[in-house]
């Protein structure tokens, strides 16, 4: 049997926390404290959605674009909210553009428990920064990934790059 072990420091609030959040995680993050959007990953405020980082990324530069709306099903949200939804999804990817020059990107949701929604009671975009070549070794081989910036090295870089 083969283990992977990757240095992945920001895990371990997680891991040692034994009181898990009551409720959902995606309406309690907006706060408009900027201490705690900061300790969140919150990126921007939309008038109807926003703009957070993930706490577990895929890559670097991972981002999640969600409504206010507490809501499971994206042709079930009023449309001034699909709208705002989508202009913060297209300032996420202009963003991470500016921020890490990425040529490509994967954009997508997973709507539902059965397509692979963690968190399938509020739907939310994931916006994934790619790069030529970033399937490397280890996820191949190894069978596992490297993220080379902490959370709050992104958070940094992303911030900057939000117009």
């Amino acid at each position: 049997m083969n283990i992977e072990s990757l240095w992945a420091p920001w895990r371990l609030d997680y891991v040692k926390d034994d009181k898990r959040p009551e409720g959902c995680v995606f309406c309690a993050a907006p706060t408009r404290d900027p201490q705690q959007d900061r300790d969140h990953g919150l990126i921007a405020y939309g008038e109807h959605s926003y703009v957070i980082l993930n706490r577990y990324p895929y890559t670097n530069g991972h981002l999640l674009v969600l409504p206010y709306l507490h809501a499971s099903e994206v042709d079930e949200l009023p449309s001034e909210v699909q709208a705002d939804l989508h202009l913060m999804l297209m300032r996420a990817v202009s963003a991470l553009k500016r921020a890490y020059g990425c040529p490509a990107m994967n954009i997508g949701m997973n709507m539902g428990a059965d397509a692979g929604a963690g968190i399938a009671a509020h739907l939310h975009y994931h916006v994934v920064p790619r790069w030529s070549g970033d399937t490397n070794f280890m996820p191949v081989i190894g069978g596992a990934k490297v993220i080379p910036e902490s959370l709050a090295q992104v958070f940094e870089r992303v911030t900057k790059a939000w117009v």
